[in-house]
């Protein structure tokens, strides 16, 4: 029986981590926003690996934070060790992952949304999705609460007509035995969206009293941990450590025996897998010659024995499963509390989607996260902000916010999302983007705070302290760059021990800082007139000074970017009428409908001589 449960602006359906970024910018941004969840209980759930951040991804949670998110500020509440990945290279790629405590996590997040101002979070399974003239109207509950609404966000992650895959095991469910969504994979087949299905996978859980660390390698954080959001003035405290173990020639024999057993090669598993997080079934049928593969032992949480066994997921039975399990050293004895799963879902092809995240079938309607085909808890939170940001903007009559690949890794996951889709579940990696060196997570603050200012969910103030520290930064690179060291024997010295040779004549502190071998804090002995700042400060003024030339150069290409990407494309152009494209083209660019010229000449299928017949075409 339907009844008429009242009404809002914006439905988002999921409390994931792409639901709770959509609800609360929705909300903040003063619209009256209702987020609904399978389980109140799972609110911001982490079925996966407890851990924020990583290669690529810690990325996304500094460039979430620099335009007003909220998962790194609760991450900084609920992290308890912190490491910041391949220190060892160029700031570029340097990624700053956190372990957090699961359930802190799930109940920072679920206090936050219950707190938050125009935003009501309900248990309920969305049944329906209701349209009126081609636009959303209404969505319906498994109870048959009936909501009026002017916007839908689809954040349904790995639930929607999910089943886990234990070997010759199928259950209905979604991640850690809850309810899957069933119903809603209808209504939006029936509404025109294309879906398919996905493939993930976690591994197996173990109890910490039966593992002997003694014949692990340690992982202890940082010794000078950093924190996730640029807000975070407290230094974030390291209160766990991780465990480094391998696989050997045992595992991989009884991997090998039982291949016939896996569904991921018996063909019970349908769904696609991500190629860059591979089950350990896989990973021995792609590499034979590789003698081992790390596993990394990390802690659930502080108040729990759980441990998660990172790089042994698997969809094998069980029993194979413990007995892989019992060959890695320090693990013969342990106890497997949960076993590893494969799941299968259903997502859309992103393809459907503007660089809004709305739906070009249907007005009002947008998706977000694993929907949208892409994994990992940071690709689905960044979606999920532009989704809810770009709902209420337009229900507000603003203009929307479209990210650019030349704006940061935000703007390139969603570029190749919508313009080149995606065949497997899409993972950020610091490879995807072509201005590495600009797009670093420690400069985040300064690339998109003015965006977070101008969506209204960065604060003035906030905006102001941005701007005072990087007037800081270039007043001090001005000051080396004028400020010059005799060639005395201390100097010359100190260049030597650093490997470097030594200077002939006076030379700017720029000059020398410049120098691969020597850095900023080396040159204090040598810079009495030096400021004191903040890390972060002296850390933005070592890196421009360093990288100046490859910046210099990338900002170039960014120019050359913008050009394209200004060229914009007629919204109701024929392409079937333009005599100068091949027909895939043709057919290509009336799927994706680009936005302009640069997100054109990216689509798969279009080449340079088709973009050049669409200027010609255009008069351009």
């Amino acid at each position: 029986m339907n009844y008429n449960a009242g009404k809002c602006d914006i439905a988002v359906i999921g409390a994931g981590h792409a639901g709770i970024e959509a609800a609360l910018a929705a909300a903040r941004l003063g619209l009256d926003t209702i987020c609904f969840t399978l389980n109140m209980d799972s609110v911001g759930n982490m079925p996966c690996n407890p851990a924020i951040g990583g290669t690529g991804k810690g990325h996304l949670v500094r460039e979430l934070d620099a335009l007003g998110g909220e998962m790194a500020r609760a991450a900084d509440k609920a992290c308890i060790q912190y490491r910041m990945l391949n220190r060892g290279k160029g700031p570029a790629v340097h990624s700053l992952r956190a372990q957090a405590d699961r359930r802190l996590y799930q109940a920072v997040m679920k206090h936050t949304l219950e707190k938050q101002e125009n935003l009501r979070l309900k248990q309920a399974e969305i049944t329906e999705i209701g349209t009126s003239e081609g636009k959303v109207a209404y969505v319906r509950t498994h109870t048959g609460a009936t909501y009026a609404c002017r916007a839908v966000i689809v954040c349904s992650g790995t639930y929607l007509e999910s089943r886990i895959i234990i070997g010759d095991i199928i259950i209905n469910s979604g991640p850690d035995g809850l309810a899957s969504s069933k119903k809603l994979k209808d209504c939006l087949i029936n509404l025109g969206l294309p879906l398919r299905r996905f493939k993930t996978g976690t591994p197996p859980r173990i109890n910490a009293r039966t593992v002997d660390f003694s014949k692990m390698e340690i992982q202890p954080g940082d010794a000078d941990p950093q924190p996730f959001s640029f807000e975070t003035e407290t230094v974030p405290e390291n209160r766990a450590v991780c465990y480094l173990a391998y696989t050997n020639g045992e595992t991989h024999r009884i991997l090998r025996e039982n291949l016939h057993r896996s569904p991921l090669y018996s063909g019970v598993i349908e769904g696609v897998g991500a190629r860059y997080c591979p089950s350990i079934e896989d990973k021995i049928v792609k590499f034979p010659d590789k003698p081992r593969h790390q596993l990394f032992i990390e802690p659930m949480g502080l108040n729990t024995e759980e441990l998660y066994v990172q790089g042994l997921s698997s969809s094998m039975p069980e029993e194979v499963q413990i007995q892989v399990m019992h060959t890695i050293p320090g693990l013969e004895k342990a106890e497997m509390t949960r076993p590893a799963y494969a799941i299968e879902y259903e997502c859309v092809d992103p393809t459907e989607l503007y660089p809004t995240l709305e739906s070009k079938k249907i007005a009002g309607l947008y998706g977000a996260g694993q929907f949208n085909g892409s994994s990992g808890y940071e690709e689905a939170a960044v979606q999920g902000f532009l989704a809810g940001v770009n709902a209420a903007l337009k229900l507000l009559g603003r203009e929307e916010i479209i990210l650019r690949r030349s704006d940061g890794y935000i703007g390139t996951l969603i570029d190749d999302l919508v313009t080149k889709g995606t065949n497997e579940p899409y993972r950020m990696m610091t490879s995807r983007s072509e201005y590495r060196l600009l797009h670093r997570q420690d400069n985040a603050d300064l690339r998109l705070s003015h965006i977070g200012l101008r969506i209204g969910l960065v604060s003035r103030e906030r905006h102001e302290r941005v701007l005072a520290k990087y007037a800081a930064v270039e007043k001090e690179i001005k000051r080396l760059e004028s400020s010059y060291l005799s060639p005395t024997p201390e100097l010359n010295a100190f260049l030597e021990s650093r490997g470097t040779s030594p200077a002939a004549t006076g030379t700017s502190l720029a000059a020398l800082l410049r120098r691969p071998q020597v850095d900023y804090e080396g040159l204090r002995q040598f810079d009495p007139e030096r400021p004191e700042f903040p890390a972060a400060v002296a850390e933005q003024v070592e890196i421009s000074i360093k990288y100046e030339g490859y910046i210099k150069r990338q900002l170039r290409q960014v120019e050359e970017f913008s050009k394209m990407e200004n060229r914009k494309l007629p919204k109701d152009i024929d392409y079937n009428n333009i005599s100068g494209l091949r027909t895939e083209a043709r057919q290509k660019l009336s799927k994706i409908r680009p936005d302009n010229f640069g997100q054109a000449s990216r689509i798969s299928g279009v080449s340079p001589a088709d973009i050049a017949a669409l200027m010609i075409y255009l008069g351009h």
